[in-house]
């Protein structure tokens, strides 16, 4: 399977990397986090994913949408690249991630490419390209 979407999301499959973004402006609740898990679960099909998640639309997340992110939002991947749409959020996704420590690589860009290349670079050096 290399796409899946349902009203608010997409994921797909480029260059062996998984993709996704919201396809419009999103308030993420727990029920909504649980469905796009299972969608991410779905297509990755049991491997481990390196992944480019594109957040730019999610406008707001409800606390119990965070929690369930917290707890399996990074299981099933091998590294996550989030994109934002600001410097701001950025730098706070990134403090968060510093301060929060995670068991996989995983930075927020504000640009694409960047973003490609440094899962690219992750994969080089876990000897999976």
């Amino acid at each position: 399977m290399n796409y899946i979407e349902n009203e608010h999301i997409k994921f797909w499959v480029e260059n062996t990397i998984l993709c996704c973004e919201y396809k419009s402006a999103f308030d993420m609740n727990l029920e909504n986090s649980k469905e796009i898990y299972a969608m991410r679960k779905q297509i990755s099909g049991g491997i481990n994913q390196y992944f480019l998640y594109d957040i730019s639309n999610l406008k707001s997340m409800t606390k119990e949408a965070r929690d369930y992110g917290e707890k399996h939002g990074l299981n099933d991947l091998a590294a996550s690249a989030v994109i934002v749409n600001s410097s701001v959020k950025k730098l706070l996704y990134n403090a968060f991630l510093k301060l929060n420590k995670v068991n996989i690589p995983v930075q927020a860009f504000s640009e694409r490419e960047l973003a490609i290349q440094w899962l690219h670079k992750i994969k080089e050096l876990n000897g999976t390209i």
